[in-house]
């Protein structure tokens, strides 16, 4: 396995934003985008499965602007319009042609957007535990929306994304704890995901099921059937939608496919880049 560590990352400008992004291995790209939450990165997302991907792949998982170590600027518009330019540039920078996409639940969103807008630079696209359509807002997004930081607090959060509970350690809950007071990290949170104001009723829209039917790559859909965070019926209307789809559903399984399933995962991930 290719040894990779937190230091080895570079710092890219990519659409005005100073943009951290982790780089392994070489040959075909694959870029891994995290999820969204009080402490999430691409290293809390991805640094698992980084250095194994990255003996047959090159390997990149960046920040997204707002994001872990990448920059926040106040006066800028974060959406998902801005956020494809920003991945574009960020590839751009980097000189990636076109890769294989792999989107974590917010990541996976993102994934969507770039395979409607910017196909040019889209191989295939994985999806993990990704929204779609309308529903009310589950327990753990409302869990991570109304975060105020605290040990206690984040543990509550990171109990609504796995199915067995205990697979969560105190190292887990402090390290993502530690990465949500980072200075500035909770005020650029809450920029960028206010609270709800309507609470528990509020519902999420992730991309229109009808949307998907434009989009030609080949897409591997992935979900747990116990996921708390985003409902597994966005997982079966985003292999509905799109035409060269696949659906794996994992049962006893929660938001953390990658993590819960981690075998699993890589050999489907593994496949799907190989055929």
């Amino acid at each position: 396995m290719v040894a990779i560590a937190f230091e080895d990352r570079v710092e890219v400008f990519a659409l005005g934003h100073k943009t951290n992004v982790h780089v392994a291995g070489s040959g075909r790209p694959v870029i891994l985008l995290h999820g969204s939450g009080p402490g999430v990165s691409a290293w809390s997302n991805w640094a698992g499965l980084i250095g194994e991907l990255a003996e047959n792949y090159k390997v990149y998982a960046p920040d997204i602007a707002g994001f872990g170590y990448t920059e926040l600027k106040d006066g800028t518009k974060y959406d998902i319009k801005f956020w494809v330019q920003h991945l574009v540039a960020v590839m751009d920078a980097l000189e990636i042609e076109k890769a294989v996409l792999v989107g974590n639940s917010f990541g996976g969103a993102l994934s969507i957007a770039m395979a409607l807008s910017q196909a040019d630079r889209v191989e295939k696209i994985m999806l993990m535990g990704t929204p779609c359509g309308e529903f009310q807002i589950s327990d753990g997004l409302y869990a991570g929306l109304t975060y105020e930081p605290s040990l206690e607090n984040m543990r509550k959060l990171v109990e609504n994304f796995p199915y067995d509970k205990g697979i969560i350690t105190d190292a887990m809950v402090e390290a993502r704890y530690e990465a949500s007071i980072r200075e500035g990290a909770h005020e650029a949170f809450r920029k960028l995901m206010p609270p709800p104001e309507e609470g528990r009723d509020t519902i999420v829209k992730g991309f229109p099921q009808k949307y998907l039917t434009g989009i030609k790559c080949e897409a591997l859909v992935v979900h747990g059937r116990e996921d708390r965070v985003v409902p597994p019926e966005c997982g079966r209307r985003i292999f509905e939608a799109i035409p060269r789809a696949e659906l794996h559903m994992f049962g006893q399984c929660g938001h953390w496919v990658q993590l819960e399933r981690s075998q699993q995962f890589k050999k489907l991930l593994s496949d799907f880049l190989a055929a």
